[in-house]
């Protein structure tokens, strides 16, 4: 496996099934004896982990360290599996890593019913426009809520009030916040969502009912009540085509103006039946006659390098799709870590063998897991391509957007993205299993540094568009709007 199939990995977790130990293992609150083995655990996998001191100087991991410890052993006194959880899962966000994180999709059953499986969940889909809560789509059953409904208070608590309670626990990249309000909002998208774990763990309905206060599209303000939902139930309202289907899981139309349109909302592939390669090949081939092509990846995190066949037809020289250096902090895994932790490649419990040794407890990879370059396809693209953007693009999506920055051939519409210029973690993981409660968390291996200073933030569009209330309300899309202006106006060199 070369390095570019593991930096494809980098979104592929919180998409992947629960196996082995974890799909048995019963939830356990530990004692105090087995709390202190957590901690071991947990120490033993901060010392390998590449991006620790990126944001974070010794003194700030030893004072992390000793809050979690403390709220940890809090809990398993309590008694309290959740208490157990949510310190780990702060502790984590510490970090600053958006691929450091107990994986929700790998926690025990008994784990997931108790902690996820829970009727506490809001009846509607929504995003966060600044900290404002802007209702997609209404759920309830109520017709309370079309779309566009600004949520002002839940339960009594200020929609901006609960945003900043579950920020903390919300994982992303360096300082970039726009990912955490982002990974923050409800589409359908994830069979768990990340708002619905943290807020019915920390601010769960009373009576299976949520009291709001909204302000209508029509400036009307009320207050109604809905009723709390569960896991199912919010599963039902999904539209995704899931990833084990043989269905297409992307769209292309070419509209009236002739430019064409490709919606990418996800690149994990790596369960999934379908033929995305033919389909994408076969589209790419159409879009040649078309006045352009827009890109939409504005809710794709990541998964696999499904990016790299677009650039391929546009560029007329190697291109290298990830400008950042790969360095990681072991040679093998560590001794006291190793019986812990699970992966699907077990060569990365050597990943440092081969390496150069950078000093400092630092080492390159090996020549065999470098980065290749993409290579021009022979087939050439020659029309304007536009790609919409957004905080989502943090993995594999961050580093195609990187890559097609670099080539010159895509102009960048939207917001800034997720990820960080600083570098991100991941390529290669260890599935982390701390031994007393059973929690897991996903362990990045590869550290992916800049080779000159960068800001703390993702990467800028070249046309920034925010979202607003307004084009919620409307039903219309300004950003694909304007890239389609300039596709269908540019004149391609």
């Amino acid at each position: 496996m070369n390095r570019r199939h593991l930096l494809a990995a980098l979104a592929a977790l919180p998409l992947m099934s629960r196996s082995g130990w974890a799909a048995t293992a019963p939830a356990t609150v530990p004692d105090a004896a087995g709390a202190r083995e957590d901690l071991a655990v947990l120490r033993a996998a901060m010392a390998i982990h590449p991006g620790l001191h990126r944001y974070l100087s010794p003194a700030d991991v030893a004072r992390n360290l000793s809050a979690f410890d403390q709220d940890y052993v809090a809990g398993a006194r309590a008694g309290s599996y959740e208490r157990c959880f949510l310190a780990l899962s702060r502790f984590l966000t510490t970090i600053r890593c958006g691929h450091s994180y107990p994986n929700f999709f790998n926690q025990t059953d008994a784990a997931v019913k108790g902690l996820f499986d829970r009727p506490t969940r809001l009846p509607f889909d929504f995003e966060w426009i600044g900290r404002s809560m802007v209702v997609t789509a209404d759920h309830s059953g109520t017709g309370a809520l079309p779309r566009g409904t600004i949520v002002e208070s839940i339960n009594g608590r200020s929609a901006g009030a609960v945003l900043d309670m579950l920020m903390p626990y919300t994982r992303a990249d360096g300082h970039n916040d726009g990912k955490r309000r982002s990974l923050l909002g409800v589409r359908g998208a994830d069979d768990i969502e990340y708002f619905d774990v943290f807020q019915g763990l920390l601010l769960p309905p009373a009576a299976g009912v949520h009291r709001l206060s909204i302000i209508r599209p029509d400036r009307r303000t009320m207050s109604v009540d809905v009723p709390a939902i569960g896991l199912a139930a919010r599963q039902a309202t999904m539209t995704r085509v899931r990833e084990d289907s043989d269905a297409p899981r992307w769209t292309y139309r070419v509209r009236p103006d002739g430019v064409a349109v490709m919606d990418m909302p996800g690149w994990a592939m790596w369960n999934s039946k379908w033929d995305w390669r033919r389909w994408l090949s076969d589209r790419l081939d159409d879009a040649a006659t078309a006045r352009g092509l827009v890109i939409d990846l504005r809710r794709n995190e990541g998964g696999d390098d499904c990016g790299d066949p677009i650039l391929a037809r546009l560029i007329n020289r190697d291109l290298a799709a990830w400008a950042f250096e790969p360095k990681v902090r072991f040679r093998e895994v560590p001794a006291a870590l190793a019986p812990y932790v699970s992966t699907w490649d077990d060569r990365f419990r050597r990943l440092g063998v081969g390496g150069t040794d950078l000093g400092d407890g630092w080492y390159g990879l090996p020549e065999r897991e470098k980065l290749m370059s993409i290579r021009p396809d022979t087939k050439r693209l020659n029309i304007p391509v536009a790609a919409l953007i957004g905080p989502a693009n943090s993995s594999a999506t961050f580093g195609f957007i990187n890559a097609a920055r670099a080539s010159g051939r895509i102009k960048l519409f939207g917001e800034p993205t997720g990820g960080n210029r600083r570098g991100i973690n991941g390529g290669g993981f260890f599935f982390t299993k701390l031994p007393s409660s059973g929690i897991e968390f996903d362990l990045p291996l590869i550290g992916y540094f800049p080779t000159t200073p960068q800001p703390d933030a993702g990467i800028e569009p070249d046309v920034l568009i925010r979202s607003t209330v307004d084009a919620i309300a409307r039903g219309t899309d300004p950003v694909l709007d304007a890239a389609v202006r300039w596709a269908a106006e540019h004149v391609s060199s």
